[in-house]
């Protein structure tokens, strides 16, 4: 098993990574929750999978277990869901002593930390990602929110959970499409912050030669994330380099109203995009984003689009969480593996 702790003091969690975890999640999370019931938010494909292991798994540890499973996908993470999940912990009689656990993808994971952050006014939560991307990325930091009409996140707190558990053994059932959705983080991790991890991912011969060795890539991304939390816990400094391509890949998710493109695609899109923009401006080094063009066209990732409405695309920008004091901070990097922040505003993407 690997290991990772998130110094937070009293916020402080640990991360473990192992193959077939989910045959000790009873055991894990007596390690940091003493109380009685747990409600499981999931979605509709994991239940099928994995409802009935888990659920079981923690009942035989003595825990009474509520499972809540929603429609999969983004739109499931909207404001309107909440009084349902809601009305279905009071059913339950959930407890401020009692525990939430997040298990599934980003949108679970993102949709059952913010439930938890609100019931009662906070009820501990536990986060089992299921996906790639949740495993490398939204599990880790405490950002949990929900999606308004307007645009992705516009709702939410910061949050950590008590514990986060990675069982690498579910990625097996994971539809390829959002297994590809998930190295778009991975490759992310290396554009911003590890030119090695980069390099490695360029070597390796193929995606099966990846999933061979995705555990330490997880380790790897995770201990990446770990970092930039615990030295800008609340997003308003370094931990916003991890928004690489993330302005222009939400614009982009939300003007194709979550349909289109997943999250991952977008963030791709957005590095690639973002990235011939910034070597146009000769703010990066000539020849960066051809190398990420072939990245992504590597593992079978979306780099750019037609769009047919700018405006469209620009008003989802102006939204974003980093548009302050109309300065919008968006994140660039010299080259792989140094990423900065370049304050600018809307006419950047102009």
């Amino acid at each position: 098993m690997r290991k990772l702790m998130v110094n937070l003091g009293g916020n402080s969690y640990n991360i473990l990574i192992k193959k077939n975890l989910r045959k000790e999640f009873g055991k894990q999370i007596k390690n940091v929750f003493t109380g009685k019931k747990i409600a499981i938010i999931t979605d509709n494909n994991l239940n099928l999978l994995y409802g009935n292991e888990v659920k079981e798994n923690l009942e035989l540890t003595g825990f009474e277990v509520k499972v809540i499973s929603l429609e999969p996908g983004e739109k499931s993470k909207s404001f309107s869901i909440l009084p349902y999940i809601y009305n279905e912990l009071l059913d339950f009689k959930l407890t401020r002593s009692d525990l939430v656990i997040s298990f599934g993808g980003g949108v679970i994971g993102d949709l059952g930390g913010f439930i938890a952050s609100t019931f009662l006014r906070g009820v501990n939560f536990i986060q089992i990602p299921t996906s790639l991307l949740a495993q490398v990325d939204s599990s880790i930091g405490g950002k949990v929110g929900v999606d308004l009409e307007r645009g992705k996140n516009l709702v939410g707190s910061f949050y950590h959970p008590k514990l986060v558990l990675i069982d690498i053994e579910i990625l097996n059932t994971l539809p390829e499409k959002y297994f590809n959705d998930g190295l778009g983080e991975v490759i992310k991790y290396g554009c911003i912050k590890d030119r090695e991890l980069y390099e490695v991912l360029e070597d390796l011969k193929d995606k099966k030669t990846l999933k061979e060795n995705i555990g330490e890539i997880i380790y790897t991304c995770c201990d990446i994330k770990r970092k930039l939390v615990e030295s800008d816990e609340k997003d308003t400094g370094e931990r916003m380099l991890l928004n690489f391509g993330h302005t222009l890949g939400h614009a982009i998710e939300k003007v194709f109203n979550y349909d289109k493109y997943t999250h991952g695609q977008g963030v791709a899109i957005g590095m690639y995009m973002i990235t011939k923009i910034s070597e146009e401006l000769e703010l990066t080094q000539i020849g960066v984003s051809e190398r990420i063009r072939l990245m992504l066209k590597k593992y079978e990732l979306p780099y750019e689009i037609n769009i047919e409405n700018k405006e469209e695309i620009l008003e989802a920008i102006k939204l974003d969480k980093k548009n302050l004091n109309n300065i919008l901070n968006v994140i660039l990097i010299k080259d792989i593996g140094e990423a900065f922040i370049h304050p600018t505003n809307i006419k950047f993407f102009n």
